[in-house]
């Protein structure tokens, strides 16, 4: 049986992001510019729990923490629980990831914590 979503609100806002993130010093404006689209979308959806998608999380940071991009057009939905999901404007909703895929080096220390051993017999 497929899953269905019932969006309750769907909206595209342009959200201004240079007034906010000029407050802080420059090492911490892409961490401010986050906090700023999060309340900016916590006001105007009218619901505490903001997700960001990662499309959008990635534009953010895009040129690291000094240089936030000065707007940002997002895609938001807020369903029936009250959960509001922020994506990139022209990005497809992704499926939320659980967890980050495993590095080579990872992959090779379990490999050789799998080692299985065999019981040597003792030599008559």
């Amino acid at each position: 049986m497929a899953k269905t979503e019932t969006k309750a609100l769907e909206r595209t806002y342009t959200v201004p992001l240079r007034r906010e993130y000029l407050k802080v010093p420059n090492w911490n404006r892409t961490k401010k510019a986050v906090s700023a689209l999060r309340q900016f979308l916590a006001k105007h959806m009218k619901s505490e729990d903001v997700r960001l998608g990662t499309a959008l999380n990635n534009e953010l940071w895009k040129h690291g923490i000094k240089n936030p991009p000065h707007h940002v057009k997002v895609t938001v939905s807020k369903d029936d629980k009250g959960a509001v999901t922020a994506e990139l404007f022209g990005t497809k909703k992704e499926e939320v990831k659980t967890r980050r895929p495993k590095k080579a080096a990872e992959l090779k220390k379990e490999e050789m914590t799998e080692v299985k051993t065999e019981p040597v017999e003792a030599a008559p």
